[in-house]
Parts: structure tokens; C-alpha cells; sequence
């Protein structure tokens, strides 16, 4: 018997907390918790001298995702798509109905589309679809369509 009990969340940090819950609930189907205020005494934790930021949880039945809005220490990084090719968290993955009508809604919403990065494969009701999308700070997306339930 393992002492992991379940996987729980995973934690994405974002330059605009409305624009991205509003990216996440309006474009991938979450649900929002309240934000949470987090200060200092989690700066050892997260391995930072000092800490103030929002912790806005959002859930899914199948997912749960943390967005994690610094305002000290400010928030940096590129906001280019990692290469998949690179160690660590390369994207987070949703099957979808249809890849271009959710396409539309998520750069409606603040994301971009990653268009060289279309794959097709069949046709009809077997048709494999898959497209990478990013967030409004470049978090990887990848939508795909695949067939069955």
C-alpha cells in the first residue's frame, strides 16, 4: 500500500487572475473556489523570502488546477510555450468535442493559438484532431479530439 493518497492539483502562476480564471472557467469548463489570500508564512515553503500572493483553486471533476497570482515577489519568466523537449511540466491536455470551436472561445478568452502545431489524422467519426493552445502567460494547451466516449 502506497502512502500517496491521490494526486491533487497542479499549480500554474499568472500574471492576471480574472483574465485567467476567466480563460479556465469560460474557455475549459472549471469551476472557481474563492481567491485566498497566502503571505510570508509560506515564503519557506515556496523557497522565497517573502510571499503575498492569490491562490484561486479551479476544479473540475477530472482536474484540479491552482492559479498562483504573485504580487511579491513579482511574478517573471518567458511567456513563450516551453518546448515539449525540455525537463519539467510541458502541458496540460483536454479532449474535446470539437478542437476549433473551443479554439475560437479559448483566444477569445486571452489565449493563442499555436496553428503550425495542427495534427490530423482520419476522418468522420475516427478522426484523431489535436492542437496546441496556450494561455494568456503561455502556459502549453493541448486540445484533442479523439474518438469514442
Amino acid at each position: 500500500m502506497s502512502d500517496v493518497q491521490r494526486f491533487s492539483h497542479l499549480g500554474v502562476c499568472v500574471s492576471d487572475a480574472t483574465l485567467s480564471t476567466r480563460f479556465y472557467v469560460d474557455g475549459l469548463g472549471f469551476e472557481a473556489d474563492a481567491p485566498i489570500p497566502i503571505g510570508s508564512d509560506y515564503a519557506r515553503l515556496m523557497g522565497l523570502d517573502e510571499v503575498d500572493l492569490q491562490s484561486i483553486f479551479l476544479r473540475r471533476p477530472d482536474v484540479t488546477v491552482e492559479l498562483l497570482a504573485f504580487q511579491k515577489p513579482e511574478a517573471r519568466g518567458d511567456r513563450r510555450p516551453r518546448p515539449v523537449h525540455h525537463f519539467g511540466l510541458t502541458h496540460l491536455s483536454f479532449r474535446v468535442a470539437d478542437v476549433d470551436r473551443v479554439a475560437k472561445r479559448l483566444q477569445e478568452l486571452g489565449g493563442q493559438v499555436l496553428t503550425d502545431t495542427r495534427t490530423t489524422f482520419g476522418d468522420g467519426e475516427g478522426l484523431l484532431d489535436f492542437l496546441y493552445y496556450t494561455d494568456p502567460d503561455g502556459t502549453r494547451i493541448e486540445l484533442m479530439r479523439l474518438p469514442g466516449p
